[in-house]
């Protein structure tokens, strides 16, 4: 267990509201992860539209995230499928029906939960990391033996977006791990999914979301490829036809469409 101390300094962004959340309202929970690097601010936007149409919302706030780079490259994969399954499980003591969902490696927590717990009953995946960009690749294969950190551009980071203002490059390593376990399992979901994934990201490997959509034993699965967006997908310019997307794909999935 690794204890999360607050240094707001490391932070991007540090004024603004980055949280953990738990919003109760109606009998279906939505729980939504952030990616690496990012506190759940990073999925505010879109979880204040859920909870305005009546749906409990849960943000987490995964270990090592929102107090130092140096205690996330102390994590392992296991310390943020833990999290995120505890977060799942609170959730679900509280209501009826349960959505898991996130973005970037958020996504891949989601799906992971999805596999071990089949009564959630359907999963909201932005910008799913499966597969990392070649410049994100090279952080961790070539210079996590020589480096802690590096530093990001953060040029062009939206200005609602919070998170490290570097890369703890050991945790890039685990996130590999994670997307190595995560493949292994995607056979084993088969809840409804919707993919949204911004035609601009430059963090991803963009034929992770074919990978995804091939690979994952769900029957109802849906793709939306926002073109103007980048990698935060859920704070970018589209945010509210993603969030339309998001509704109506909840909505189908409770019908039984």
């Amino acid at each position: 267990m690794h204890t999360q101390l607050l240094d707001r300094t490391l932070l991007y962004n540090p004024h603004i509201e980055g949280d953990p959340f738990f919003w109760q309202s109606g009998p279906v929970g939505i729980l939504l992860a952030h990616g690496y690097t990012a506190t759940p601010a990073e999925v505010l936007l879109l979880a204040r539209n859920l909870y305005a149409q009546g749906y409990t919302v849960s943000g987490p706030l995964l270990p090592g995230h929102g107090c130092s780079p140096d205690e996330m490259n102390r994590c392992r994969w296991g310390d943020w499928v833990g999290a995120m399954e505890n977060a799942y499980r609170a959730l679900a003591a509280q209501c009826e029906m349960v959505f898991v969902g996130g973005e970037s490696m958020g996504a891949l927590l989601a799906l992971d939960v999805a596999a071990k717990y089949p009564e959630v009953v359907g999963i909201l995946t932005y910008a799913p990391a499966l597969l990392l960009s070649r410049r994100v690749a090279f952080l961790s294969y070539i210079l996590s033996p020589f480096l802690t950190q590096v530093k990001k551009n953060l040029t062009g980071i939206h200005d609602k977006w919070q998170g490290y203002k570097v890369n703890p490059v050991p945790a890039l390593n685990q996130l590999v791990r994670l997307q190595r376990v995560i493949k292994r399992r995607l056979p084993d979901v088969h809840q409804p999914l919707l993919i949204v994934q911004g035609r601009n990201d430059d963090h991803l490997d963009l034929r992770g979301v074919d990978l995804l959509y091939r690979q994952v034993g769900s029957d109802f699965k849906e793709v939306h490829w926002m073109e103007e967006s980048s990698h935060v997908v859920l704070l970018d310019q589209e945010i509210d036809a993603v969030t339309d997307i998001t509704l109506r794909f909840i909505e189908r999935v409770l019908n039984g469409d």
